[in-house]
């Protein structure tokens, strides 16, 4: 097993999330709080929660974990990611797992298992998991599906289902698609900034696009559990709500 690791819980939302996403509600604590001890769940040296907001960074605090205030607008997904990493003075060496803000339900194994194949696979620049689903999931606007080639590195991401079924003759039984849950070496963060952006990660807006364009490699794996809900409505709380026990 991995033994020093790092986790950043990105616990920034954009305009389409319903207002103060990371502090509802569910029995008695905020959302990000469970995020959070799931995380502690797994094997790492040290948690961050990254936020651009004072309210969270507060709650986060308070319930014992280290934050990152972002103030800088203009960076989003991985550049966020790297300001952390600046900021913490971890070295180039170490792993870092972006662990999203919206899964309170997720295993901690999952994090591990993430970090552990990035780490076996001195190759790949970064490491990522994906589930098996179905056509109909497939075709969602928030599904990235993705392609490996037979050392199961990444060969593309879209939001299509790929491969293309060209032929009725050819059946497709599921597709891969990301759980969103990524490993990369903090010095690969710190120069992708510096990585020029091709028509095919702003068509497709995947940032993972980004680094396939610019030579570096991704290993993919099948996530050895499911990540549970994600939170992207307010409805999706009440779903969370049925599946935590409530404290007693």
């Amino acid at each position: 097993m991995i033994d020093d690791f790092k986790i950043i819980i990105l616990a920034i939302f954009d305009k389409n999330d319903f207002h103060h996403k990371a502090m509802a509600d569910i029995h008695g604590k905020p959302m990000i709080q469970y995020v959070f001890e799931s995380a502690q769940g797994a094997a790492a040296s040290e948690i961050v929660i990254a936020t651009d907001s004072p309210r969270i960074g507060m709650a986060a605090e308070d319930f014992g974990a280290t934050v990152c205030m972002i103030v800088d607008e203009e960076l989003s997904g991985i550049s966020r990611l790297a300001e952390v990493v600046d900021k913490m003075g971890w070295g180039d060496e170490h792993i870092v797992v972006n662990f999203p803000g919206d899964a309170p339900l997720t295993p901690s194994s999952i994090i591990n298992q993430v970090a552990e194949n990035l780490e076996a696979h001195a190759d790949a620049d970064c490491a990522i998991l994906y589930s098996r689903v179905s056509h109909e999931v497939a075709v969602k606007r928030s599904t990235v599906n993705l392609v490996v080639d037979n050392s199961d590195l990444v060969m593309y991401l879209s939001r299509q289902p790929i491969p293309h079924v060209y032929s009725e003759d050819e059946q497709i039984s599921d597709y891969k698609c990301s759980i969103g849950i990524n490993a990369y070496r903090a010095g690969l963060l710190r120069i992708y900034k510096n990585f020029p952006q091709s028509e095919l990660d702003r068509c497709e807006n995947i940032e993972e696009l980004k680094l396939l364009y610019n030579g570096m490699k991704i290993h993919a794996a099948e996530a050895n559990s499911l990540i549970g809900q994600r939170v992207y409505t307010e409805e999706d709380i009440e779903t969370v709500k049925i599946q935590i026990a409530p404290r007693r």
